[in-house]
């Protein structure tokens, strides 16, 4: 039996995450939140007998991780906890740091203090390497970081910290930097989310036939969060101690098309408006987002599988549902 520990399991990747590991009934998988932690997305795996263990545990407190780690000794760490939300972090910066950056220093201080030896996945981002120019596209791991929001900032912080752990005290981490990951769960903030969720208010006649969005002109390589899950396992088990890896798909494209893509799956007669809202503009955004993964590859064979057309349907028919929810109980999404 192996025992899995997975850092911010009730999330959008950490929920599908979760779902991947306890297909193997040799795993046992534990998940961390925090007391307010809705459970919405991980509600269907809790029980027993092969089923998600929830623990409380704030990664912003050492002595919260200490005292989980001690019980569950864990043979594989996927650390996904963070704040995400990228807008969020110009909001609140020093949230955005403490959580990002003070939680994955505890967990590692952690580990290195009850002296385990677990393998560790850390979630980066592909926001670290910020706006990248046209001659560095596709972009390598090597590409400088330049990130341009608190956000991406910290995932830097986070890279480089789980280098340095390791080079230091040899802990056996694996960093990911992934490209925009999506599908069913994620957030209404995420640009995907936002248009399918108010096609889907439109569609019940619970909102006017407007589409309020941000840039529509900048470019990003989708991948499916199916996909991606399993990207974390194979890294878990072939790729190299302190090394970082791109991971994402060979679908880029401009979030209008993405949005272009919804409105053709709309159950509406007529197009709906489209309207650019500038409270939806970031202080500084990042348009080109294209990822050279032939070092993942290389290593672990890993070609993603789910097409666009599907992941768009899916993203889209999950918020009918939670839209047809909705209308039913009178609340607000």
């Amino acid at each position: 039996m192996s025992t899995v520990l997975l850092t911010g399991c009730t999330g959008f990747i950490g929920s599908h995450l979760a779902e991947l590991l306890l297909k193997n009934s040799s795993n046992t998988v534990v998940g961390t939140k925090r007391w307010r932690s809705p459970l919405d997305n991980v509600q269907h795996l809790i029980g027993e007998p092969h089923g998600i263990k929830l623990h409380d545990c704030e990664l912003r407190d050492l002595s919260s991780i200490i005292t989980l780690l001690s019980e569950v000794k864990p043979d594989t760490i996927y650390h996904l906890a963070a704040q995400s939300h990228i807008p969020q972090g110009y909001t609140a910066p020093a949230d955005t740091i403490i959580t990002n950056v003070i939680g994955t220093l505890n967990l590692f201080e952690a580990v290195r203090l009850l002296k385990l030896d677990p393998v560790i996945v850390v979630s980066s981002s592909s926001e670290v390497y910020g706006q990248v120019s046209k001659e560095n596209i596709p972009i390598k791991e090597t590409c400088p970081f330049q990130a341009v929001s608190p956000y991406g900032i910290s995932k830097i912080a986070v890279d480089l910290m789980s280098y340095a752990y390791h080079k230091s005290y040899g802990l056996r981490t694996v960093i990911i930097r992934l490209f925009t990951p999506t599908g069913s769960r994620k957030g209404p903030v995420a640009f995907e989310s936002s248009f399918a969720r108010q096609i889907a208010l439109i569609e019940r006649g619970l909102q006017e036939p407007k589409v309020r969005v941000g840039n529509l002109e900048s470019v990003r390589t989708i991948i499916d969060v199916r996909d991606a899950v399993k990207a974390y396992v194979l890294a878990a088990e072939k790729c190299s101690y302190g090394e970082a890896y791109n991971v994402g798909s060979k679908e880029s494209m401009t979030v209008d098309a993405v949005l272009r893509k919804m409105l053709s799956m709309r159950f509406l007669q007529k197009m709906p408006e489209v309207v650019v809202c500038p409270e939806l503009l970031r202080p500084a955004d990042i348009t080109l987002q294209v990822p050279d993964c032939t070092k993942f590859k290389s290593v672990t064979g890993y070609e993603p599988l789910i097409p666009f057309y599907e992941t768009i349907a899916d993203i889209m028919n999950y918020w009918r549902g939670k839209v047809k929810l909705m209308r039913l109980s009178d609340e607000t999404l």
